[in-house]
């Protein structure tokens, strides 16, 4: 990478997800609780942050356009690594997503988010001036399904709905005419009412806590979601004050450091620290999108969409979840929730973002 590239690297997008990025270790360590479990995996929360922004580094400084071929060999190898899940993944919770190396634990869904937008980037880019009917639309779908079916099965049905909503929106953006957009509209309405007898029970209490729910529950979903309200409630306009919310402290708010760390945040910094957790990510997603608009070709630009997709979408539906505006879900809140795997996607995500824009040098914020 040339000093002259260089030149152009996005630094608003990196000082936002660094300040994101040390934000949520700073939460995950306050979210601990004095949890010797917990504490003890803590340290690799900082190794994967530092190895990040090294991988944001080093993405950024490899040519977006090498990756429409390498997408390829990136999709099988996911893909055999979602087989290998199956066969000998770590099972938390009823589902098997993780695989152990020995020294920590992969989660290839994760990564699958990100292959699925450099497949679908590299695909839309070969096909701009193709027709775009059914056999486009096909052709599209059919890599996405290998991925998503995968996922499903494990069973992870949030990850799914985002392979879902990545693929949507980027063959929307590629063009999508709109009498397919209402047919798609009316097909996923319809289809979620049919799959909802075929989900795993976990999956139907969650929607069936959102829409009936109970006050009075003393455990389960119910129970974590009152929780998270009392939370975010007690913390008022400038919140309990780092390490002093009581909700955290005593353990009434369950998976603080994950699901719930959105909570966890806006008690000990109020509802001010909720809104600035949300401007900021609003920032990068921005920025994401300002350099998919910015991008000299299809190809740059729905890379940075895609992963401006990713990051609203999870932010949204875990945002969500906590204010109880959504049913409870797995979903992360990007840059912020504890795990490796995730932040490391996102990384690689941003390092993508920041190649697009680093090799778009009339590109003017």
């Amino acid at each position: 990478m040339s000093r002259e590239t260089f030149r152009h690297f996005d630094f608003w997008l990196l000082g936002a997800v660094a300040v994101l990025t040390v934000f949520g270790i700073a939460m995950i360590w306050s979210s601990m609780a004095g949890n010797e479990v917990l504490l003890e995996v803590f340290p690799r929360q900082i190794i994967f942050s530092l190895v990040g922004f090294g991988v944001v580094i080093a993405v950024a400084s490899v040519d977006y356009h090498l990756f429409n071929p390498a997408s390829r060999l990136l999709y099988v190898a996911v893909l055999g690594l979602l087989i290998l899940v199956q066969v000998a993944g770590v099972v938390s919770g009823g589902a098997a997503r993780w695989l152990d190396t020995g020294f920590f634990f992969i989660q290839p869904s994760e990564l699958a988010k990100i292959v699925i937008i450099l497949i679908l980037a590299d695909y839309f880019s070969r096909t701009e001036s193709h027709a775009h009917d059914l056999a486009w639309i096909a052709r599209s779908l059919a890599p996405t399904l290998g991925l998503l079916v995968l996922i499903f099965i494990q069973p992870d049905l949030d990850t799914s709905i985002v392979i879902v909503v990545i693929w949507f929106t980027q063959l929307w953006a590629s063009g999508l005419p709109m009498r397919y957009v209402f047919l798609f509209a009316i097909l996923g309405v319809l289809l979620s009412f049919a799959a909802f007898p075929f989900l795993e029970q976990y999956q139907q209490d969650r929607i069936i806590t959102f829409l009936f729910p109970n006050s009075d529950a003393r455990f389960g979903n119910e129970y974590n979601i009152n929780q998270a309200l009392i939370s975010i409630g007690s913390g008022g306009l400038f919140g309990q004050g780092y390490g002093q919310a009581s909700q955290v402290q005593l353990r009434f708010l369950k998976v603080r450091h994950t699901d719930f760390i959105f909570a966890a945040s806006s008690e000990e910094f109020g509802m001010v620290g909720g809104v600035l957790i949300i401007l900021t990510l609003s920032i990068i997603i921005w920025r994401c999108i300002r350099a998919a608009q910015k991008a000299r070709d299809v190809s740059g630009s729905m890379l940075a969409l895609g992963i401006a997709t990713l990051i609203f979408f999870q932010g949204a539906v875990n945002i969500g979840m906590n204010l109880n505006l959504l049913p409870v879900s797995g979903l992360p809140l990007p840059f912020i929730s504890y795990g490796g795997s995730g932040l490391t996607a996102l990384m690689i995500g941003i390092g993508l973002v920041e190649s697009v824009v680093m090799r778009r040098k009339d590109l003017e914020f």
